[in-house]
């Protein structure tokens, strides 16, 4: 809340208004129906990710507001929500590396060698996925670099 202030003292509207719109997600997901009236830090975390992700995102190839506003020749649309992105960048964690994802992936395929054996690699991929996150927080890596980590080191292990 104080960066918002800070935001307002400052007149940074681009940054109040940013924070502002997140912080409306982070309320709406707490008075969504099925929440129990506190949203974890986890949900927010995963609220940011998702805030960040549709103004621009490295990760996405096209689904990004910035890389439409790009192709429409709109630069100065494209340029307000980077640095939204960026604006909120600060408020996330770093994110696990991949080699720090292949270790705990090859830790669990060490531990759990029926993983390699598994006939159907959807189901094997699926159990090292439950267990993978029962040991890391889902809102600390991206899952779809977990999920082609996953698919190669079990390939091969097998």
């Amino acid at each position: 809340m104080s960066e918002v202030k800070d935001a307002m003292k400052s007149k940074d509207t681009v940054k109040s208004t940013t924070i502002r719109s997140v912080l409306a997600e982070v309320y709406a997901a707490d008075k969504a129906p099925g929440s129990d009236g506190a949203v974890s830090s986890s949900s927010i975390l995963a609220i940011l990710r998702k805030a960040v992700r549709r103004r621009a995102s490295p990760f996405m190839s096209l689904a990004d507001s910035a890389a439409e506003f790009e192709k429409a020749n709109r630069t100065d649309l494209a340029q307000k929500e980077k640095q939204e992105a960026e604006l909120l960048e600060v408020f996330l964690p770093a994110l696990l590396s991949e080699a720090e994802i292949d270790r705990f992936i090859r830790e669990i395929i060490a531990e759990q060698p029926q993983l390699t054996s598994e006939p159907n690699k959807k189901r094997a991929a699926g159990m090292l996925f439950k267990t993978f996150y029962s040991k890391v927080d889902r809102s600390l890596v991206d899952t779809d670099l977990v999920r082609s980590r996953a698919e190669a080191l079990l390939a091969e292990a097998s």
